[in-house]
This record gives structure tokens, C-alpha cells and sequence, in this order.
């Protein structure tokens, strides 16, 4: 079922049935309140990523504080897509960008991976986790990804299940067509991996080259910055073997 990209929808952590009555966070009454101006009786969507999505009215509000009622049920809760999305931390606010992109693309998993030539040694997961939250509230999504505690790159690989294809976006490949390799792959599967702004070391690109569940791609004849490199591996990646 669609989304309804007409309402306002609202990500809130309770859990959602009909009838039940919930407390929005302060900073969303105050949006609900100030920022759209809803008056008692409004109706709104929320969603918590485990109870599908609902539609809500607004029961009672103060000055700081509105209290929704749940109403029914909009759109049952969609599966958790399975692919696991590792990229390099990057400086904030092209972080932001590369999260919000990857919900958006149907990440199932985000895993920050600490390379030899990572810049942001330790990620603000909570920040990560906001930003996934508002991309869902944008978008529709309701299956949210899950947000892991960075990892070591040698940590990642030495735990990574092997029977789920890597797909490894090396921009030192001697080809710029992705193609053949994406559609080689027959596991369903997935995860990827994206480097940071100084891409992998040969030290590191050796390691991946090793192992027999990696796939390496190309991006093409152009040098991307990571963050669009990300969105663009993604779309490879669901357009040819994804849910596309």
C-alpha cells in the first residue's frame, strides 16, 4: 500500500493500537502546535517501525504538550529490507545527507566502518539514529533501518557472515561498468560497503579482494565524493539484484 504523502506523519516510539492514547515528545508538540498550527481534532499519521502506520487525532493540547489518540490502522507494518549498508563516517553534515539517502534507498542495516583513512574516529549514533527517523517520516517508510555501533574494518570483515555477498565499490577498478559483476551475483543476500573521502588503503583493498564473499564494482568513469557514491551504489545495487 502507498503512502499518503498528504498528511503529516510523526515517528514515535510507543506502542501503537487502536484507541490508545500517547504523549508526543516536546519537540514535536511544539512543531505540532506552533510550527503546523493543528487545533484539537487534527489528524496526523504516526508509525514506530514495529506496528505498521496509524492515523491519529489530536485530543487535547497546552502550551507545551499535545496528546494524540490513535484511531486505526493506515498501512500494516512492511518487512525489514535485507541489506546491510557499511560506509566510513564522514564529516557531519554530509553524513546526515548519506543516512537520510541510504532510508530512503532501502538500507535495512547502517554500520559505520572505521578504515585506515576514516576522518570521524566516533560517529554520533543518536544523531544517526534522528536522522533516520526524520528520512522515515519524509519518505513513508515504515520498516526503520537499525543503527549499529561503529566497527573496525578488520573487526567487520573477520565477523561478516559469508553467506551474504559483500559488494565492495573499489574506485581503483580497471573497468567503469558495474553491470556484469552486479548481475554474476546469484545470493539475495546483500551487503555494501563504501569507503571514506580517502578511499580504501591497498592494505585494505587487498583484504576485500581476498575473500571469496566479496564482489568488487566500479562507479563509473568519474572520481564521486563519498556521500554520492553512496547513493549511487545503492541505486545500482537495488536497481539490478535489490527490490527494485
Amino acid at each position: 500500500m502507498r503512502a499518503n504523502y498528504k498528511m503529516q506523519r510523526l515517528f514515535v516510539p510507543q506502542d501503537l493500537s487502536a484507541d490508545a492514547s500517547l504523549e508526543a515528545s516536546p519537540e514535536q508538540s511544539h512543531y505540532l502546535s506552533h510550527v503546523l498550527r493543528l487545533s484539537e481534532g487534527a489528524e496526523i499519521l504516526i508509525f514506530n517501525g514495529r506496528d505498521g502506520e496509524w492515523l491519529a487525532r489530536i485530543e487535547a493540547k497546552t502550551k507545551k504538550s499535545v496528546r494524540l489518540r490513535v484511531v486505526e490502522l493506515t498501512r500494516p507494518q512492511s518487512p525489514q529490507p535485507d541489506l546491510i549498508y557499511c560506509f566510513a563516517p564522514l564529516k557531519q553534515g554530509r553524513l546526515d545527507y548519506l543516512v537520510q539517502k541510504a532510508v530512503e534507498m532501502g538500507a535495512g542495516v547502517l554500520q559505520p566502518v572505521l578504515t585506515q583513512h576514516t576522518q570521524i574516529v566516533k560517529p554520533g549514533i543518536e544523531r544517526l539514529r534522528s536522522n533516520v527517523e526524520e528520512a522515515a517520516e519524509q519518505c513513508g517508510i515504515l520498516a526503520l533501518p537499525e543503527v549499529r555501533e561503529a566497527q573496525k574494518f578488520s573487526n567487520l570483515l573477520a565477523g561478516w557472515d559469508k553467506e551474504r555477498r559483500l559488494i565492495f565499490c573499489d574506485e581503483s577498478s580497471e573497468t567503469n561498468n558495474p553491470l556484469p559483476a552486479l548481475q554474476a551475483i546469484a545470493e539475495r543476500k546483500l551487503g555494501l560497503i563504501i569507503g571514506p573521502e580517502g578511499g580504501f588503503s591497498e592494505d585494505e583493498r587487498k583484504q576485500l579482494y581476498a575473500l571469496p564473499f566479496v564482489t568488487a564494482i566500479p562507479l563509473g568513469p568519474r572520481i564521486l565524493r563519498a556521500d554520492t557514491a553512496a547513493v549511487a551504489a545503492l541505486a545500482l545495487v537495488q536497481a539490478t539484484i535489490g527490490d527494485w
